[in-house]
C-alpha cells in the first residue's frame, strides 16, 4: 500500500474514547498524534466504566449515542428514524459510510450480556441452540453501525470474509472495528508505539506455532501460517505434543506466535523479563482468550499485550471454532501488505459474535521488504538484525546462491554477531554437510561470560549441537556454563546435568560425572510421603 494511501485511511479513522475516564481520552489523543490523525476525529462518549454491560446499557449509552453521533458527523450516510426497534435502536435508512476504521478507546466496554428478554421466541426456535443467545463483544456489534440493525441473536455472516474481490454491496455497511486495549494505560498505548517501530524497519523476529490441538480444522489453519511463514524465510519451532509451549523451549525473538489451546497464558510467556519483538503479531486460540484485558496474566489477550506483542485477536464468549478469526487468512493479507484492520476483517468469518481486534488498525507489518532491511542492516535493532539475515540466507540458499549465504552470514557475525545468528549459521554449514564448521561456528559458547533467560535455551541448543556433531570434550564445558547459570525450570536443569554426565562417562572424567550426579540428587524433589494405612 502506498505511503500516501496510508494517510489517507488515518485521515478516515475515528477513535472513540470514554469520557469518564481521563485515561481513556488520553490514549485516544495519544494515538490521534502518533497517526496524524486529525483531531476533529475524536469523539469522546460518557460511556460506562464496567467491562461487561447489559444490552440496555449498550443500546442506550454507546450504540445509539455513538450512532447518531458518527451520523451528526456525517461519517454515516443516509438517515436515522425517530422510531424505534424492539432493543430501542433507532431504525434507519442509511446508505453507507466514510469510515476506514473506528478505533475504540481503552475504557470503552468490552462485551454484552445475554439478556433472555429481548430474544424473540420464535426467532430463537429456529436458530440451533448454542445460538439462541446475544451476548457479544461490544466491538463485533459496533461492525453494524452502518446497517438496518438485525435481531441481537446469534451472529451474522461476514461479507468482508475472504472477500478477495471487490466487495458486494453488503459489504459497504460493514464498519471495521479495533481496539487499543490492555491490563493498563501503558500496556494500550504500547500497541501503537510497539506497531510504529515495527513498521520503521519491518517486522523481524522468528516464528512460534503450537499444533496438535483438539480439533483437526485448527491444526490444518496453523499448518498452513507455517507453511507460508517457511516461504518467506522465517525460522522458527512448532510444538506438536499436543501441550504448549514448554518454559525451557527456545522462543527468543518471537514476532509471529499462533497458539491454542490453553484456559491462560503459560510457559515461556511467564519468563522473567520475557518480552515479544517489536510488531509481533500473537493469539492464542481459546474459547475465552478475551474475557477480560484488565489481568496481565488471566486468560491470554491481555497477557499477550502486557509482554509487548502489537497486536492480538481474541473472544469473549464461546464463539465456537469456525466461527473464530483465521491466523492463516490474517498472515496471508498481512505478508501481501494488507493493514491489520483489513487482514482481520479478511479473516474473521462471523460479526454480530464473540470476536475482538486488538491492535492499530493502520499498522502494516510487512511494509518494509526483507531486501529493504538488508540494505539498512546498521540500523536494524543489534539484538534482531541477525533474524533477517538468517532470513535473507533461506531466500539465497532456496535459489543455490551458497557463496553469497557465507558472505552474509560473515558480515553479519562482524556487524551484528549474536547466539541465534551463530547458531543460524552452524545449521546452516550442517545443512551443506560441513560438521566440523558447524561446530567450529559455535566454539565461542563455552566462553560466554553469563547466559540470559531468553538465551538459555539458543544455548542448549548449541550444546546439543556440538554433541551430536563434535565431541563430548567440545560440547562438555558448554553444559558447564548451562549449569551455572539459573535454569528455567527445575526439570531443565535436571535434563542437563544428566546430559552433562554422559559427556563426562565418554571422556572419562568420573570427579566430573559425581559432582552432576550430586548436584542432581539436590534438585531432586522428594519422594512422595506413604500414604497412612497403605501397603508397605
Amino acid at each position: 500500500m502506498p505511503a500516501h494511501a496510508a494517510d489517507e485511511r488515518a485521515q478516515r479513522t475515528v477513535v472513540l474514547v470514554n469520557s469518564r475516564q481521563p485515561e481513556s481520552v488520553e490514549l485516544g489523543e495519544f494515538y490521534l498524534r502518533q497517526r496524524g490523525i486529525p483531531s476533529a476525529n475524536l469523539l469522546a462518549l460518557p460511556m460506562p466504566e464496567a467491562e461487561s454491560i447489559t444490552w440496555r446499557e449498550f443500546v442506550d449509552q454507546v450504540w445509539q449515542p455513538l450512532q447518531d453521533e458518527l451520523h451528526r458527523r456525517r461519517w454515516l450516510e443516509g438517515s436515522l428514524s425517530d422510531q424505534l426497534d424492539p432493543l430501542g435502536r433507532r431504525r434507519s435508512a442509511l446508505t453507507g459510510h466514510r469510515l476506514a476504521y473506528l478505533v475504540v478507546c481503552r475504557g470503552t466496554p468490552l462485551r454484552i450480556h445475554d439478556d433472555p428478554t429481548t430474544i424473540d421466541p420464535a426467532q430463537a426456535a429456529r436458530l440451533p441452540e448454542p445460538f439462541r443467545h446475544n451476548q457479544a463483544a461490544v466491538d463485533s456489534e459496533l461492525s453494524l453501525l452502518a446497517q438496518v440493525p438485525p435481531p441481537a441473536l446469534g451472529f451474522l455472516p461476514n461479507p468482508l470474509f475472504r472477500a478477495k474481490q471487490a466487495p458486494d454491496i453488503s459489504a459497504e455497511f460493514v464498519v471495521k472495528v479495533a481496539r487499543l486495549d490492555g491490563a493498563t494505560a501503558a500496556d494500550a498505548r504500547s500497541l501503537v508505539t510497539s506497531a510504529l517501530e515495527a513498521e520503521r524497519h519491518g517486522l523481524i523476529g522468528r516464528y512460534y506455532i503450537d499444533l496438535g490441538g483438539p480439533h483437526p480444522v485448527g491444526d490444518r489453519w496453523l499448518e498452513s501460517a507455517r507453511a507460508q511463514l517457511t516461504a518467506l524465510g522465517f525460522f522458527g519451532d512448532a510444538e506438536h505434543t499436543g501441550a504448549t509451549f514448554g518454559a525451557a523451549d527456545r522462543f527468543d525473538a518471537p514476532a509471529i506466535y499462533f497458539g491454542w489451546y490453553a484456559s491462560s497464558v503459560n510457559g515461556p510467556f511467564l519468563r522473567d523479563g520475557f518480552r515479544f519483538a517489536p510488531g509481533a503479531i500473537a493469539l492464542h486460540i481459546h474459547s475465552y482468550s478475551a474475557a477480560t484485558l484488565r489481568n496481565p496474566n488471566e486468560q491470554w489477550c491481555a497477557p499477550l499485550i502486557a509482554r509487548g506483542a502489537a497486536a492480538t485477536f481474541g473472544n469473549v464468549f464461546e464463539p465456537y471454532l469456525e466461527l473464530t478469526l483465521r491466523p492463516d487468512l490474517l498472515l496471508e493479507q498481512l505478508a501481501a501488505g494488507a493493514t491489520l484492520g483489513d487482514a482481520a476483517y479478511f479473516a474473521t468469518p462471523a460479526l454480530s459474535w464473540q470476536g475482538v481486534i486488538v491492535g492499530d488498525p493502520l499498522y502494516r507489518p510487512f511494509g518494509v521488504s526483507l531486501t529493504d532491511q538488508i540494505a539498512q542492516l546498521p540500523d536494524l535493532p543489534p539484538g534482531l538484525a541477525g533474524h533477517a539475515i538468517a532470513r535473507q540466507v533461506a531466500v539465497l540458499d532456496r535459489v543455490g546462491l551458497v557463496d553469497e549465504a557465507r558472505a552474509l552470514f560473515a558480515r553479519g557475525m562482524r556487524e551484528c554477531p549474536s547466539l541465534a545468528l551463530a547458531l543460524a549459521r552452524a545449521r546452516f554449514e550442517l545443512a551443506q554437510g560441513n560438521p566440523a564448521a558447524a561446530v567450529g561456528e559455535l566454539g565461542f559458547v563455552a566462553r560466554l561470560p553469563a547466559v540470559s533467560p531468553a538465551d538459555w535455551a539458543l544455548v542448549r541448543a548449541a550444546g546439543e549441537l556440538i554433541a551430536a556433531n563434535g565431541s563430548a570434550r567440545e560440547a562438555l564445558p558448554v553444559y558447564q556454563t548451562l549449569i551455572r547459570a539459573k535454569a528455567p525450570s527445575n526439570e531443565a536443569a535436571l535434563q542437563v546435568l544428566a546430559d552433562a554426565r554422559k559427556l563426562a562417562d565418554a571422556i572419562g572424567d568420573m570427579a566430573l560425572s559425581l559432582e552432576f550426579a550430586r548436584r542432581a540428587t539436590e534438585l531432586a524433589p522428594p519422594p512422595p510421603a506413604p500414604v497412612p494405612g497403605g501397603r508397605k
